[in-house]
């Protein structure tokens, strides 16, 4: 079973004050070994002198090695032979136990990099297929934007914090696409990824966030950056919505051209202008709506004779 590790501060001294001790360190050493290698033919126990200045220098350049300087929003974790040290997460100039190792396993490849950084970061996860509510294929990709917030979790609770995080926003993508469909229903009256791009968003950040506790990571937000349907069907439910639209246009149509019809009849009777009995209504009306529902322009016809 894996012990928890909970971050605590490192103990380190101010840069500056050991950079002084150590240079002290060295001319004394210095000082005691060219006394000790001039008079000691004259008095041999000066021997030990000279010794002692070459075990001063040799411990002088061991401390210089501890000397850590960080930037605004860098840390430090340090193991002193395999145990967890401490972190060191304030900028400045500092000076810690030589023997301690940083340890960063997200850059572990880079060299002599071993700070993390404490900066807000960017995750653009790259586009991934899976299955809406309804089952439709579609392409999804999100934006997280995160921060390390405990250095321990993030260097000993995962191999590689970065791939870690990267893994669980595919994981939590997949969670979250299944329980929404792409658009909304007929109705109107539930969430889908499209349209309810706030609520999506908030309980996706939620979702990551609750998979990277483990890492000390803390999410700040987490956006759909990419949404549509997958290629096999495109084409499909590109012709679904322009059908629905133009249903929806011939609704609109019919509506005003009945309003139209209902104008025109109202008309002629109130103004007396004709009578005209339910036979040559019923012929008026379809005539009308003819005209205005068509697609085409009507060809008009001239009759000379009379309509009775």
């Amino acid at each position: 079973m894996n012990q928890e590790i909970n971050e605590r501060h490192a103990r380190e001294k101010n840069g500056w004050v050991m950079l002084a001790v150590i240079l002290l360190m060295v001319v004394a050493g210095v000082a005691m070994f060219a006394v000790g290698s001039i008079y000691v033919d004259a008095n041999p126990v000066l021997a030990i002198v000279m010794v002692a200045g070459m075990a001063v220098l040799l411990v002088a350049i061991v401390m210089a090695c501890g000397f850590k300087t960080l930037q605004p929003n860098e840390a430090y974790v340090f193991t002193l032979f395999g145990k967890y040290y401490g972190s060191l997460k304030r900028e400045g100039f500092f000076w810690v136990n030589p023997f301690c190792s940083a340890v960063n396993p997200a850059r572990a490849t880079m060299g002599s990099v071993k700070k993390l950084s404490l900066k807000a970061m960017t995750l653009n996860n790259e586009k991934q297929k899976v299955n809406d509510e309804e089952g439709n294929p579609i392409e999804i990709s999100v934006v997280v934007i995160w921060r390390i917030v405990n250095t321990a979790r993030a260097v000993f609770n995962v191999d590689n914090y970065m791939s870690y995080l990267s893994t669980q926003c595919d994981a939590a993508i997949r969670q979250v696409a299944r329980q929404y469909p792409y658009d909304v229903s007929t109705n109107g009256d539930e969430k889908s990824l499209r349209g309810s791009a706030q609520e999506v968003a908030d309980i996706l950040k939620g979702e990551i966030q609750s998979r990277a506790d483990m890492a000390g990571i803390e999410i700040l937000e987490a956006r759909i950056s990419h949404l549509a349907y997958a290629p096999e069907i495109a084409a499909a439910m590109l012709q679904r919505q322009q059908a629905s639209a133009i249903i929806a246009a011939r609704q609109k149509i019919v509506e005003g051209a009945v309003s139209m019809v209902k104008m025109a009849l109202d008309k002629l009777s109130d103004e007396q202008i004709v009578e005209l009995d339910d036979e040559r209504k019923a012929q008026m009306v379809s005539n009308l709506l003819v005209v205005l529902c068509g697609n085409k322009d009507a060809q008009p016809i001239v009759n000379s004779g009379s309509i009775y």
